[in-house]
């Protein structure tokens, strides 16, 4: 929505309730865009909307990660990174 600054002035609670409706209204002076007003996006909002289309899912609980139980590997020899880096020069 676009609206120039008189008629903002004039009708801020119509701007108001096109935010509150989740629109952007820019503010022009002579035609030309000079500042916006937008929503302050509510993240829980944009979770809830990722769940709901499959995309994330809920943590089980709330709360930190748990420690893992597991330990790494260690194993004797030269790093991995060189291995690769040796491998790839052979390839070339």
């Amino acid at each position: 929505m676009r609206l120039g600054l008189r008629e903002a002035n004039q009708r801020f609670s119509k701007a108001i309730r096109a935010v509150r409706a989740g629109k952007e209204v820019v503010l022009t002076e002579r035609g030309h865009p000079i500042a916006v007003i937008k929503p302050i996006r509510d993240e829980d909002a944009t979770l809830r909307a990722m769940v709901d289309e499959g995309l994330i899912a809920p943590a089980a609980r709330k709360g930190p990660m748990p420690t893992p139980s597991w330990r790494p590997v260690k194993v004797k020899g030269k790093p991995l990174s060189q291995t690769v880096i040796e491998d790839r020069e052979d390839q070339a």
